[in-house]
């Protein structure tokens, strides 16, 4: 076995694509996923899951429908399982999710921002 510490830095520059999520690693059924965003994402939900945002660089809003949450570098918010909600990023932010395996990153809302699920880098 090689024994080897994952870095965030080395793996989000492996990519440019905004808004898909990759995975860099797996805890039992649960996945931490990079992300680089910027702009709006769409109105979504996660029926069955939680869905934790932390933010590695950058700075992150997440709207819901009567409020909103804003988030800087260090910082880390939990979206419970069925609240509606869309992320935001005036400039590019760059993310770590953890979420179960098998999520899609919009939820049961298809379109230009869903992204292939579970890519690995």
């Amino acid at each position: 076995m090689t024994y080897q510490a994952i870095n965030f830095k080395n793996k989000l520059g492996l990519f440019n694509e905004q808004w898909s999520p990759k995975v860099i690693a797996a805890m039992n059924d649960y996945q931490f996923k990079v992300v680089k965003v910027q702009g709006d994402s769409v109105w979504h939900e996660h029926k069955d899951t939680d869905e934790t945002f932390i933010v590695l660089a950058g700075c992150l809003r997440i709207d819901f429908r009567d409020g909103h949450v804003e988030l800087s570098e260090g910082e880390m918010y939990v979206v419970p399982k069925g609240v509606e909600h869309k992320p935001y990023a005036e400039h590019e932010a760059q993310i770590l999710l953890i979420e179960p395996r098998g999520v899609v990153n919009t939820g049961e809302e298809k379109g230009s921002k869903t992204a292939e699920n579970d890519v690995w880098i």
